[in-house]
């Protein structure tokens, strides 16, 4: 017989009675776009398993894994100044790769909070592995795998069965709560002895961050590297680029990276030439890989880099010009990210054009 299903705390669905016997657990699968063997599966369960299916997923990661943090760093508005009403964004943050006992051993005294405040997801994950796990802010369940078969079996151990209608909280009216703004009577029994101000995610949250040593990411590129295509790109870079040391770089993270640098352009570069340069070598060492790898492998990292490969080149002006490369690369041809400089430069990076005579060519 199926438990009675329960949302966290921090979730308020708006429908009468009438309509709850439609919410229920189950999950769903369908195979990532551009990816031929790997699945993205969206479940939703019963608030009281979430902690063991957590911890159970987390026993996939034996050594080593990174924790995803998702939370709002300030209190959210109703409105903004102008009047108008701006969806809020949440920050999300990754640690390092850590030994996995670790991470679950900070995250334990969190783990209900985190579980029931509605502002507030989190996650865990081996790129390596092709593997990952996130229970959002919508308490919805997220998974990445390149084995279908067993994170089907892993579901079905929770009793959380296939369903062709998933219903996600999402599908009806809802309102997210923070835990700080409860009463006590409205929280579980697990957070009675808490503080308010132990409650804040904001507060929790940062502690968090700041145990596990995360670091604020963008959300702007998604993708998925099978550990097939790992293993692809790691076997060319060992017979093909032994001499580059990329061995032991994560190429996932790379992609990241760059990324990363891009949007930091965008906004304003901060550092200085030395570091603008480092950047570049970033997409240095994915161009090298492009160039040796198979073509559907180098078409596919191709489309992943094209979103912030096309913002870097709508940023770039005078690109008649072109920096010297902080060293040699076996790259075919020279390619963009030398030409030219970014709009928006820093003190320390313009000063530093202006002692190289950039604006004087």
């Amino acid at each position: 017989m199926e438990s009675q299903f329960e949302l966290p705390a921090g979730i308020r669905c708006q429908r009468n009675n009438s309509t709850d016997a439609q919410q229920h657990e189950g999950f769903e699968y369908s195979l990532l776009e551009d990816c031929d063997s790997a699945y993205r599966f969206t479940a939703v369960a019963t608030v009281g398993k979430i902690a063991s299916i957590f911890s159970h997923f987390a026993s996939f990661l034996p050594d080593e894994s990174f924790f995803i943090l998702e939370y709002y760093p300030e209190e959210i508005p109703l409105s903004q100044p102008n009047g108008k009403n701006e969806e809020p964004i949440p920050l999300v943050f990754y640690s390092p790769y850590l030994a996995t006992d670790i991470i679950l051993k900070n995250i334990t005294p969190y783990i209900s909070r985190m579980i029931h405040d509605g502002f507030v997801g989190f996650g865990i994950a081996n790129n390596r592995k092709g593997l990952e796990f996130f229970y959002s802010e919508e308490k919805v369940l997220t998974f990445f795998t390149d084995n279908h078969l067993r994170l089907s079996n892993f579901l079905h151990q929770h009793q959380i069965r296939y369903s062709n209608n998933l219903v996600l909280p999402a599908d009806f009216g809802h309102d997210h709560l923070s835990l700080s703004g409860l009463p006590q009577k409205l929280l579980p029994e697990t957070l009675h002895s808490f503080t308010k101000s132990e409650l804040d995610a904001t507060i929790f949250c940062q502690e968090l961050v700041e145990q596990l040593d995360m670091y604020q990411v963008e959300e702007g590129l998604s993708f998925f590297l099978t550990r097939k295509e790992q293993g692809q790109i790691e076997e060319l870079v060992k017979s093909e680029l032994p001499k580059d040391g990329l061995s032991e770089v994560e190429f996932g993270g790379l992609l990241l990276d760059w990324s990363d640098f891009v949007t930091e352009c965008e906004q304003t570069f901060t550092g200085d030439l030395w570091e603008y340069k480092q950047g570049l070598t970033i997409r240095d060492t994915i161009q090298q890989v492009i160039e040796i790898a198979p073509k559907l492998l180098a078409d596919k990292i191709s489309s992943i880099v094209s979103e912030p490969d096309n913002t870097f080149k709508r940023i770039l002006t005078d690109c008649r010009k072109r920096l010297d490369p902080p060293m040699e690369t076996k790259l075919s041809q020279k390619h963009f990210w030398y030409h030219g400089m970014v709009k928006n430069q820093g003190s320390d990076l313009r000063r530093d054009l202006i002692r190289h005579g950039w604006f004087k060519r």
